[in-house]
């Protein structure tokens, strides 16, 4: 630019010197217009110069300032340069269940089992220190007393490759993996009775290919079917455990087929004589005990689980299925067995309003506000399962009088999603027992289990 402005002075002054202009006038007065040029030159650059002092000033600040954000899925701080990040969720859910005909003429009825509960209640903690740690503690104050369900550290090294050491869901089962707030129905179905619940280890996991595949191997104290850890081991040996997941079409173009996925999950572990390696009960979906095994009973050698699981999601329709097996020596006395006891189910949903359904819940594509007519999405959802017992475990392990050696399970629901965070979920579920069940000593199982869930689900 400059350059320019004195071109364009020279050629002006050939035209003056050209009109009979003294040539040392106009050299005057080109030189004087230099000086100016450059001193306008100078201001800029000074401008140029002050203006990148400003922004480098106002991004060292913009790293300095915490962030604070508030929205629908909880309260996050982090610091400016994100290094340090806190995040606040939480999970309420208050649940109604209505019990049909559970007594009898023989004078047998179960008190307590109709009701309003706070199933869950849990404030959220996680977050993150010095960019690649993470971590979570999730207490519970729903139910009858207060439990830590979750507390673990995570390095991310890389999307393929994290370590994780604390209190975590072991891999195995499908649904049981399922975050709380996005099971299709109020309890999980019957093949979660025979995977472990929450134990304490140290687990490697991560994503390969672009997150067509998913794996997790661990190694754990090791707790019964069913059960969460308590902070320490009730024994010395370890359990194994892990998990293999694929969505081969994932990252594809193929839309009917992008929220296709199947895996392998499995466990392997040793237990001396110990009971507590044992469920404390296998629950129906009103979550009342159908099996026990009778007093004296231990878990007493290997205990392993194979799990093959998948779902299939696209557009409004929703398709989950699981088969589990899980393997135990028990003895009692002088008598021992290995038991194999199996359960699977098929769980299907169609979200009535349009929105696409997935593993990680329903997400309305209108927010409920009936000012504006506009009423969230709305979801029905249904499921078969069935539980059965090693017919080794009568009558020595279990007394068939009370105990089934099979349960069925059929349920059918609807759950309204108001909005991300609030949903309503309705649902009935029958349950029909199998064995030698005597009606005068048994109270759970000497009738179909008949229940009406309802729960209004807060969750952030």
């Amino acid at each position: 630019m400059k350059k320019k402005i004195v071109i364009a002075v020279v050629l002006a002054g050939g035209l003056v010197v050209g009109q009979g202009v003294h040539a040392d006038d106009v050299t005057d007065q080109i030189n004087a217009l230099r000086q100016q040029i450059d001193a306008l030159d100078q201001k800029v650059r000074v401008l140029e110069r002050q203006k990148e002092l400003d922004t480098e000033a106002s991004e060292a600040r913009a790293k300095e300032t915490p962030k604070i954000i508030v929205g629908n899925s909880g309260l996050s701080v982090a610091s400016g340069d994100s290094n340090f990040v806190f995040q606040l969720h939480g999970l309420i859910q208050a649940d109604n269940r209505t019990f049909f005909g559970d007594d009898d003429n023989h004078g047998k009825s179960i008190q307590g089992n109709d009701g309003f509960l706070l199933r869950r209640a849990r404030p959220i903690f996680s977050g993150t220190v010095y960019k690649n740690f993470d971590f979570i503690f999730v207490p519970d104050f729903g139910g009858s007393s207060v439990q830590i369900f979750d507390a673990y550290m995570n390095y991310r090294y890389s999307p393929w490759l994290q370590v994780r050491a604390g209190k975590f869901k072991t891999p195995v089962g499908l649904e049981q993996l399922q975050s709380d707030q996005y099971t299709f129905f109020n309890e999980r179905a019957l093949p979660t009775d025979l995977v472990p619940n929450r134990d304490v280890g140290f687990e490697l996991l991560g994503d390969v290919a672009d997150g067509r595949i998913s794996y997790a191997a661990g190694v754990f104290n090791g707790v019964g079917d069913g059960r969460n850890s308590a902070n320490s081991d009730f024994e010395d040996h370890r359990e194994f455990a892990g998990r293999i997941f694929f969505q081969p079409f994932k990252t594809t173009e193929i839309a009917s087929l992008q929220n296709l996925g199947f895996g392998l999950g499995g466990s392997w572990g040793n237990i001396s004589s110990n009971a507590t390696g044992l469920p404390s009960s296998y629950l129906t979906d009103g979550q009342e005990a159908f099996f026990t095994y009778t007093n004296g009973v231990v878990a007493n050698g290997e205990h392993w689980h194979l799990a093959p699981q998948g779902y299939y999601y696209y557009g409004p329709f929703g398709l989950l299925g699981e088969y589990t097996i899980s393997g135990q020596r028990v003895t009692k006395g002088a008598a021992s067995a290995n038991l194999q006891n199996t359960a699977w189910q098929i769980a299907g949903s169609w979200v009535l309003t349009g929105e696409d359904a997935s593993y990680v819940g329903v997400t309305p594509k209108h927010s409920f506000d009936p000012r504006a007519n506009r009423w969230g999405a709305l979801q029905l959802v249904a499921r078969f399962a069935d539980l059965d017992i090693d017919n080794n475990a009568f009558p020595v392990f279990a007394n068939p009088a009370t105990s089934a050696s099979e349960a069925k399970a059929w349920a059918v629901g609807l759950n309204w999603y108001l909005n991300r965070n609030i949903r309503v979920n309705t649902s009935f579920s029958r349950t029909t027992f199998g064995g030698n069940i005597n009606p005068a000593q048994a109270t759970v199982t000497r009738q179909p289990e008949e229940v009406f869930f309802s729960r209004v689900q807060l969750a952030f």
